[in-house]
């Protein structure tokens, strides 16, 4: 058995802590091109409450129909909170618990030996990274998420760490998660993708390695991201008009391929949000 536990501090009481964090789940959790299971058709993130809730990635806003996370086992407001995961073996349990400054929410992910990992622990990264801004301005902030637009941009830098840092401190560009400590943080993840996210209104601008990560023999110092609505159609189309396809269709978490256009630039293309206007 593994396992791995954070905690972090959020200045709110630990039933209002609670409560955030289960009915308020869509709030918090920051949108993004890899922050779903299926970016392409998630709406928004639910969590039912009671034993045997689910967690749910939405999918069909009239049934509530999606992918289910994972199956509540533990439902005591303002203490413990528990579940099972659905995509995998991994058990989350969290406790919330009442400090002079508000609360200490503890997240414990376990995965028992021989047993699979497949996204189940993400709640240990995410949970630190989101969930105190949330608590911290939950009071004045709307509890409907903007969509996230149809064009975004990804930079590439040598060292992309420094330059996250420079670009927020001399532009002032916010991200969603607190930008990291680290000298070069960018490690090689599983679906092959890691990036630092900027918003700027609702688009995004995303700092990668500047190492030829993206495809190709040589990374690009700016790439233009596109999100289509038939990405299928969009690929056939782009195929057949000569675009020099670097990588085809994949599925990491969005649906997306890469292409160059007739001086070498290269774009890529992913498969819209059926909110995206």
């Amino acid at each position: 058995m593994t396992s791995t536990t954070v905690s972090v501090a959020v200045a709110v009481d630990p039933t209002t802590a609670f409560r955030a964090f289960t009915e308020e789940l869509d709030s918090w959790w920051v949108r993004g091109p890899i922050n779903y299971f299926d970016s392409a058709r998630a709406i928004r993130m639910q969590c039912e409450p009671g034993l045997g809730g689910r967690l749910v990635e939405v999918y069909d806003d009239a049934t509530g129909a999606g992918l289910e996370l994972g199956r509540i086992t533990v439902w005591e407001p303002g203490a413990r909170l528990a579940w099972k995961s659905a995509v995998d073996d991994v058990e989350i349990a969290i406790s919330f618990e009442a400090t002079e400054a508000g609360t200490d929410v503890t997240v414990e992910a376990t995965v028992p030996a021989g047993r699979a990992d497949r996204g189940g622990s993400a709640w240990v990264r995410v949970v630190p990274q989101w969930f105190p801004s949330w608590c911290a301005r939950r009071d004045s902030a709307g509890r409907t998420q903007p969509e996230l637009a149809r064009l975004a941009l990804g930079v590439y830098y040598a060292e992309p760490t420094a330059a996250a840092r420079w670009l927020a401190a001399a532009f002032g560009l916010e991200s969603p998660d607190p930008l990291p400590d680290a000298s070069e943080p960018l490690a090689e993840e599983d679906d092959g993708h890691g990036w630092i996210e900027f918003r700027v209104g609702n688009c995004s601008l995303m700092v990668f390695r500047r190492d030829g990560r993206a495809g190709g023999n040589a990374s690009p110092s700016h790439e233009p991201w596109v999100f289509v609505d038939d990405l299928e159609a969009h690929f056939a189309r782009a195929a057949a008009e000569g675009a020099t396809i670097v990588s085809g269709i994949r599925h990491t978490g969005y649906r997306a391929y890469v292409a160059e256009d007739l001086e070498g630039h290269r774009w890529t293309f992913a498969q819209a949000r059926p909110g995206q206007t």
